[in-house]
């Protein structure tokens, strides 16, 4: 058997379940750990993949939260139990909080452990479990030290590859075929800030533009009330991923490592606005950087800059999409299932 773990939020469950999948398809036997309370506790009831939910507390860049250090704890010793249990061939974190406690005890265990960094630089838990993993895959180069770098491959960020053509997708969402079209996502979740900012910016776009605004969940009634009856401004709590990039002609969007995975490999240009530093510790921003740097996105670095940003993401659109296009290559969760099995005993 392979274990699984990672959750918590959509980056890092998503990934994982896709390399889960992968291996089952492969012929192997794969069961999913993750978090008590993340995502994933919601999803995998919902699907025929084996699970087990354990507790994980969330990590902190400077010290453990004293109100979270029990929930580390128990996690670890949850862990050991599953384990000596299951006793696995490998096993395969997505890092994060929530992929962390399976896989600091895998490693202690002498089971062989794969880790799997969505983001260009390597996160608080993926630096933690990196000394003793036995492969590091990467979604896109990262700079890694001596010691690492052998260990490491860039598999790319997995993705749902699924493909609509553009207008039948539009039309799918109830939007005008023949308009382009720019899409607002702020994560799985949405973004409070992108909700606030956006809908009166882009009022002075809609005579060329219609709007698909991702605006998640919990905010879709005050955003339907607000912005609902906007003539060409779409607004949604949640949009099904592969539909909403199908449709896309551009975006504007939180720069989370599996929003700009879609995006490259949908080939949809964005305006990136990161979270800041002090929130993700600088993980957004090195995502922007990286694409930007490649002539593959624009970053919003001041909502006073919007509407010229905006602007040079419009005229540079053409140019993005090419430089795009290797960013984010199909076949993903297959090249990281097959890193995992070189290592499985």
């Amino acid at each position: 058997m392979i274990l699984v773990t990672g959750g918590g939020t959509g980056g890092h469950f998503y990934p994982g379940l896709a390399a889960a999948q992968a291996l089952r398809a492969m012929g192997h036997e794969v069961a999913y750990v993750g978090a008590e309370g993340g995502l994933e506790a919601r999803l995998l009831p919902q699907g025929d993949l084996p699970y087990h939910l354990i507790p994980a507390g969330k990590l902190s860049r400077d010290l453990l939260r004293p109100a979270e250090g029990g929930k580390v704890v128990r996690g670890l010793m949850a862990a050991r139990g599953l384990l000596r249990r299951l006793r696995p061939r490998a096993v395969l974190s997505t890092v994060g909080y929530a992929g962390f406690p399976l896989a600091f005890a895998a490693e202690w265990a002498g089971v062989p452990v794969v880790i799997h960094e969505q983001n260009a630089r390597l996160g608080l838990a993926a630096r933690w479990l990196a000394a003793r993993a036995q492969r590091i895959g990467l979604s896109v180069p990262v700079a890694l030290n001596p010691q690492l770098s052998p260990r490491s491959r860039v598999v790319g960020y997995p993705v749902r590859e699924v493909r609509h053509p553009k207008a039948e997708a539009k039309q799918a969402l109830g939007l005008d075929p023949a308009r382009p079209l720019l899409l607002v996502m702020g994560g799985s979740q949405g973004s409070l800030e992108l909700n606030r900012e956006l809908p009166q910016r882009l009022e002075p776009f809609l005579g060329e533009y219609q709007v698909l605004h991702q605006c998640g969940v919990r905010w879709e009634a005050q955003m339907q009330a607000e912005h609902g009856k906007t003539p060409g401004y779409a607004v949604r709590g949640f949009v099904d991923g592969p539909l909403a990039w199908s449709a896309a002609d551009l975006a504007i969007t939180r720069a989370g490592a599996g929003t700009l995975a879609e995006a490259a490999f949908h080939g949809v240009p964005g305006l990136l606005v990161p979270l800041p530093r002090d929130l993700d510790g600088g993980a957004q921003w090195a995502n922007a950087g990286f694409y930007a740097e490649r002539g593959a996105s624009v970053i919003l670095d001041g909502w006073e800059r919007f509407q010229a940003k905006l602007e040079q993401l419009i005229t540079q659109a053409p140019a993005m999409k090419n430089a795009l296009a290797p960013l984010s290559p199909a076949g993903a969760a297959r090249r990281l299932a097959e890193l995992v099995l070189e290592v499985a005993r």
